[in-house]
């Protein structure tokens, strides 16, 4: 299981009994470790009868979360949206239900390696082409229907392929026409610019809130994940800039109780994008 302790406060803020919800409780790192909710709703962790025998019993849901590998400044670890990605989704997942979570995508544009720009201006930043992205989701997206998936979700934790996620939606709709449905659930990710900016502003942090590695950046990987925030170093901290990787705002104020907002706002955002899909696409 990738949740760690503080999403318990979360798990409470949508009506769900944490213990319910995950079980034993695994560190983050003890990756692809299939204990708690990621044994029952990752697809990594079933063996093909499991998955067939799931589909059988009228599971037809399936969310590839995305993720990214970038730098998100000198604090936190450059697997973050891979990391809240797939522990956010295995949530949705479960509240839906008869929904399963495929591996998460880590491999996504992240600007240009020649010349080298955005996040790949610096050290640990992974970038493919658009067109290898949206390949890829494309791929991933065709297995699943052809294995008799129905609905096929796409949870994105970056906004920098948004429009990427939809634009293969809209493509992927138009060639199956009807026999299985592709979605972007971009609200998942648009409630941290949107809500969550407005609950920290609301709190008094609105010049602490910026667009990349900032107040809100920080405060959902502590939510998720405190091991990927260097916390002691980030406490000792002068305010750091664009030059560090931070885009606007401060990270110093973050919280995991802060986070917990945000996270259990992204959570509600997709459960209701999925469930009013599912309804559109029974």
């Amino acid at each position: 299981m990738r949740l760690w302790r503080p999403l318990s406060r979360l798990a409470l803020c949508i009506g769900t009994s944490f213990a319910a919800l995950t079980g034993q409780l695994a560190p983050a790192h003890a990756a692809e470790s299939c204990t708690g909710l990621a044994q029952h709703v990752e697809l990594s962790c079933q063996s093909w009868t499991d998955i067939n025998a799931q589909l059988q019993a009228g599971t037809r849901t399936i969310i590839i979360p995305i993720g990214g590998t970038e730098q998100s400044g000198p604090f936190i670890g450059v697997g973050k949206h891979n990391v809240r990605a797939l522990a956010l989704a295995d949530i949705v997942a479960n509240t839906v239900g008869q929904t399963l979570v495929a591996p998460v995508i880590a491999y996504v544009p992240e600007g240009s390696t020649t010349p080298r720009t955005s996040h790949m201006r610096f050290p640990g930043t992974i970038s493919v082409p658009p067109t290898v992205f949206t390949g890829l989701l494309q791929g991933a997206a065709e297995s699943f229907r052809v294995q008799g998936f129905h609905n096929i979700i796409f949870l994105g934790d970056h906004g920098g392929y948004q429009s990427l996620m939809t634009e293969t939606a809209q493509t992927l709709n138009k060639r199956w026409k009807g026999t299985a449905y592709a979605l972007a659930a971009t609200s998942y990710y648009e409630a941290v610019p949107n809500a969550f900016a407005d609950a920290l502003r609301a709190k008094g942090y609105g010049a602490d809130v910026g667009k990349h590695a900032e107040l809100s950046d920080t405060s959902l990987m502590l939510a998720v994940d405190p091991s990927l925030v260097h916390s002691d170093a980030l406490r000792h901290a002068s305010k750091p800039t664009t030059a560090d990787g931070v885009y606007g705002g401060d990270p110093r104020p973050a919280t995991a109780a802060l986070g917990q907002i945000g996270t259990s706002l992204q959570i509600q955002a997709g459960v209701a994008a999925i469930q009013s899909f599912k309804e559109k696409h029974p």
